[in-house]
């Protein structure tokens, strides 16, 4: 990482690394409050609030722009129900759609950053950056709460640093292209200084993960087509409620902004439901493959393609994860890595029960990696519309790491195991088939 040329003040002096960290943080901050602020503004145009004044309109903007970094609303006095009784609820389900937009900001702020600066001094850019994110957050906290939306102004610091910080990062690392150069230190330098016997572990343990990383990305593809088949199926019902709503052409352009907005919690919502784990639409609610008991949802279009009842071959949709654990078991032959396996053969003559054993604990690594992802894509698709029985929405982290670290284990196995016939005769990398002598 290098300083460039144009990234400097006037020709002569080099902008302090602090500042353009600032300014990075600035950009990023008001552009994604543009791309929020932009659907309301659409919506005040042709009369869609109740209430169009611009302070409120402001507020209303800017409580969007915290809820998409992920800090939870606390709503009092919401619905006649709620405002008779003093009654409040969180508002904590993030749309991480949309919260993709300042985390791709900060993805390219970290690889200007990167480039313009040398490997120990990138730490000074990305705190002055941090530092303005944070109390942008806690400012737009600050003016925009009211006694209907409470916003606690600690978590409207911390939390939008989450998706931008982990933007910036990535971004940095991208540009740099190795963890030695962003952070100076030499990593590859510390691996050779190793054993042998260490490196091969090291290696076989990241290529486990690998795998479990790779069954959950088939996992969530597929399960992504399953939920653009099941809008197909049910597009008249989707359109049926559009038309009740009669939102007119941009209400129902903003209405689906926002609905895109949560398609990739969604996505993880279908990955938990073919898992067999679910997910609930409200409190004492489930949806599963086998049965779907929910109560009276609001009126929001995509939720009018949920299943209802139970579904005669729903069953079938439980092979989606271990699908793709076959598939990440095959990937996991060709990369060429089992070096537990080759240890173990050497330890044990019984090839019979080295090969089995070392399938099983493969299948257990790379199902624990699959089933942690698992584990926190669900925690960071549910929460709380805060109102009424909508406090709980989404799958169980719990239940859903469980299900799915099960089924993508019990591909993992099969997958490496079937690996050679998947092969159909084509040569499995050299590598794979030696032995450590």
């Amino acid at each position: 990482m290098k300083l460039r040329a144009d990234q400097t003040g006037d020709r002569g002096l080099p902008m302090p690394l602090w500042l353009q960290g600032v300014l990075e943080s600035v950009q990023a901050a008001v552009i994604s409050a543009l791309a929020v602020l932009a659907p309301i503004i659409a919506v005040w145009a042709t009369a869609g609030f109740q209430n169009g004044q611009p302070d409120v309109l402001a507020r209303l903007a800017g409580q969007s722009w915290l809820l998409v970094h992920g800090v939870p609303l606390k709503l009092v006095g919401v619905g006649q129900d709620a405002a008779a009784t003093g009654a409040s609820g969180i508002l904590s389900l993030v749309p991480l759609g949309l919260t993709l937009i300042p985390f791709l900001l900060a993805w390219r702020a970290g690889r200007r950053l990167a480039r313009a600066s040398y490997t120990d001094q990138l730490w000074q850019a990305l705190l002055g950056s941090w530092a303005v994110y944070s109390v942008f957050g806690a400012a737009t906290a600050f003016v925009c709460r009211t006694p209907d939306v409470v916003i606690n102004l600690w978590h409207a610091m911390l939390f939008p640093l989450i998706p931008f910080a982990l933007g910036m990062i990535i971004g940095a690392r991208r540009e740099a292209g190795s963890w030695s150069r962003l952070i100076g230190v030499d990593a590859v330098d510390w691996i050779s200084r190793t054993s042998q016997h260490s490196r091969w572990a090291g290696s076989y343990l990241a290529s486990a993960a690998k795998a479990g990383v790779v069954g959950v990305l088939v996992a969530l593809s597929l399960s992504a087509v399953l939920l653009a088949v099941d809008l197909f199926i049910h597009w008249n019902l989707v359109v049926t409620v559009y038309e009740a709503l009669d939102a007119g052409v941009v209400g129902g352009a903003a209405l689906t902004i926002a609905q895109l907005g949560y398609l990739p919690n969604l996505v993880v919502f279908a990955l938990s439901w073919t898992s067999g784990a679910g997910f609930a639409m409200g409190a004492g609610s489930q949806v599963g493959p086998l049965a779907t008991a929910v109560g009276p949802l609001p009126s929001v279009p995509v939720l009018a393609a949920i299943p209802a009842g139970g579904l005669e071959f729903g069953f079938v949709a439980l092979m989606v994860p271990v699908l793709a654990g076959v598939l990440a078991g095959w990937w996991f032959l060709r990369e060429g890595e089992n070096h537990f396996d080759e240890w173990l053969s050497i330890k044990i003559r019984a090839r019979w029960f080295t090969a089995s054993a070392s399938t099983l604990v493969l299948g257990l690594l790379a199902g624990l990696a699959a089933g942690l992802l698992a584990m926190g894509a669900a925690f960071l698709a549910r929460g709380s519309a805060g109102l009424g029985r909508l406090t709980d929405i989404g799958p169980d982290p719990l239940w859903t790491g469980v299900w799915v670290a099960a089924e993508v284990g019990i591909g993992v196995v099969i997958g490496y195991a079937a690996g050679p016939w998947l092969e159909r005769g084509q040569t499995v990398p050299e590598h794979n088939a030696q032995l450590v002598h």
